[in-house]
């Protein structure tokens, strides 16, 4: 028998909104607040006004802006928050997150095509949103034969060592969850898990596709790991550091990319390669072995994955901007402080973010986000105008053409830093 939709009616829509809101104000009433009460009583809070503070005392920072910002300012500074919010795992996040929407826009219009539209009435800006509750809500489909751990845990650790990455790149001066002084060998020893992980994954798919998609990663691995170090190489030499940090304040008066090009554009190219970004995406090819190592995703694991290519994104654009654009260096465009000077009331203290906002660490922000923006444009580009290459091109690439020339800009550094113009006694050296 043929079963018709059913009428809209508004009031059943009402109903099902306040439906909504009743069961949500009811989890949070007996679940959330009770957690976060637990959770008060064990973590150390700040005194504000002179008053140590209680959990009962702290919920009350909504309505009291004297109690608001001290709270904010003693948990920024915390290593839970550099590590979950800023510069950590959420700000990684929000770049993919705008990476993603960004680059279908662009491809589209380089294509002479709309993009995504319809969710959202400006350009489609909800497209994303509507993409995510789409993964979230489709069936996980485990092939029969998988090795069903491995297959399960490949995702979570892919996106867990992205999130590593991440951990290691300074965006404005004290601010990183991890100031290694060997900042950058760090790096490419986690970047070294990636093809590792999607070579295990795609064994644990228990299908052909999949399998071929995980060893072309890995041959992209070795042939490009050598020039990617190297080119990295050149600018440690120039600063006299493995220390990430060290690196960008050592071009306060000078960006590396001036005197390092062919090592950046070394960098550039590996980091393609690295991402499988056109036209290195050998181990996808979908012209070829369907998705690769991606053919048996579905659902969540498939947008785990995606999370993680595009922190990965994120993370390598950031790292060349750590080593050959200065890091976070460009001119002060940020006032000293919000709003007017003079006494305040509670009010506009907590709009002008007095005690927290601070016109440097604000101004580096802003310029390293800008200059990663950059970098992701460059690596999203080659994606709407370049065809995928042969493997046997590939690896004479990397092997051959890529090593030759890291050394080539290799020579050029250890020439500047014997030459006086960098080291410790260089006529360009900062300080």
């Amino acid at each position: 028998m043929a079963s018709y939709p059913q009428e809209f009616r508004f009031g059943n829509f009402i109903a099902s909104i306040i439906w909504l809101v009743f069961w949500v104000l009811l989890i949070v009433t007996l679940v959330a607040l009770p957690l976060i009460f637990i959770i008060l009583f064990y973590v150390p809070l700040p005194l504000a006004n002179g008053e140590v503070l209680t959990p009962y005392l702290f919920l009350s920072m909504v309505v009291d802006p004297t109690r608001t910002l001290p709270i904010l300012q003693f948990f920024m500074q915390t290593d839970l928050f550099k590590i979950a919010v800023f510069p950590g795992f959420t700000y990684a996040a929000l770049i993919a997150a705008v990476t993603i929407f960004v680059e279908r826009k662009f491809l589209a219009k380089m294509q002479l095509r709309i993009g995504p539209l319809y969710a959202g009435k400006i350009e489609g800006i909800f497209q994303l949103l509507a993409d995510g509750l789409k993964l979230v809500s489709k069936e996980i489909i485990v092939p029969s034969g998988a090795d069903k751990p491995i297959f399960w845990a490949a995702p979570i650790a892919f996106v867990a060592t992205a999130a590593a990455v991440t951990a290691l790149i300074p965006v404005a001066p004290g601010w990183v969850v991890a100031d290694l002084d060997v900042g950058i060998v760090a790096v490419f020893a986690i970047l070294g898990f990636f093809p590792l992980i999607a070579l295990l994954f795609s064994w644990a798919s228990n299908s052909k596709y999949p399998f071929i998609g995980g060893l072309r990663a890995l041959h992209q691995l070795i042939a490009f790991e050598i020039p990617f170090i190297l080119s990295a190489l050149s600018a440690v030499l120039l600063a006299g550091t493995l220390n990430l940090s060290g690196i960008a304040e050592a071009q306060q008066p000078y960006w590396f990319v001036l005197f390092l090009p062919i090592s950046a554009f070394v960098f550039y190219i590996s980091s393609l390669a690295e991402v499988e970004r056109v036209p290195f995406d050998l181990p996808e090819a979908e012209s070829e072995i369907v998705a690769g190592w991606l053919t048996e995703t579905s659902g969540m694991i498939y947008g785990l994955i995606q999370l993680g290519t595009y922190i990965k994104l994120y993370a390598l654009s950031a790292i060349f901007v750590v080593l050959f654009l200065g890091g976070w260096s460009g001119p002060q465009i940020f006032p000293q402080e919000l709003g007017p000077p003079g006494e305040k009331t509670p009010l506009e203290q907590m709009l002008t973010l007095e005690g927290i906002y601070n016109p440097g660490t604000a101004n580096a922000i802003f310029w390293f986000t800008l200059k990663t923006f950059g970098v992701i444009m460059l690596m999203l580009l080659p994606r709407g105008i370049s065809p995928r290459i042969r493997i046997d091109i590939l690896l004479h690439t990397g092997w051959y053409k890529l090593i030759v020339l890291s050394f080539i800009n290799i020579f050029i550094a250890l020439a500047l830093v014997y030459g006086g113009v960098f080291g410790p006694e260089g006529i360009l050296t900062s300080g």
